[in-house]
């Protein structure tokens, strides 16, 4: 085992165990410190596959914008904190079979498939300055008609807000 596969799996128990304290802890601010945790893992996952550009994006979107505005939210709204979070086993065996069966699933084609993990050797440049060549030649339309539906989704959202207050 080298210094790649070891840093895999401390990512890997990184993003898992906080995601899982995410979805089990009751307090919201903790929850929120948690996912941070988790995008983290993600982040570090995607540097080891030579993604640089996701990992980046995954920090400075997900870690700098909606993590930031979700704890800012939490803390500014009052008596957030002390709100009680009701946790029934009612629906939990419904999901955890859904999601065992899932993951079956998963992994099943996973093995059956024959699937194998590229050596970062013959992984293809996803270097930043080829991913933004193709952004401006080949992928151009597509990447302005995302900023204009983004656009219309901001826009959408402020006039639901302003309503609101009406």
């Amino acid at each position: 085992m080298n210094y790649y596969d070891i840093l895999f799996y401390l990512f890997a128990i990184i993003t898992l165990v906080s995601a899982g304290f995410v979805v089990t802890t009751r307090n919201v601010i903790y929850s929120a410190f948690f996912l941070l945790f988790t995008f983290f893992g993600v982040a570090g996952i995607y540097v080891l596959l030579a993604a640089d550009f996701l990992a980046v994006v995954q920090i400075m979107v997900y870690v700098g914008g909606i993590l930031i505005l979700l704890l800012f939210g939490v803390m500014l709204t009052n008596k957030i904190t002390n709100v009680d979070i009701r946790t029934g086993t009612s629906n939990l065996l419904p999901a955890s079979i859904a999601i065992g069966l899932l993951m079956g699933a998963l992994v099943s084609a996973m093995i059956y498939t024959g699937w194998k993990v590229q050596p970062a050797s013959e992984i293809p440049d996803t270097s930043i300055k080829n991913l933004g060549a193709l952004l401006i030649t080949d992928y151009l339309l597509i990447f302005e008609l995302l900023g204009i539906l983004l656009l219309i989704a901001l826009i959408g959202a402020a006039s639901i807000a302003r309503r609101d207050k009406e």
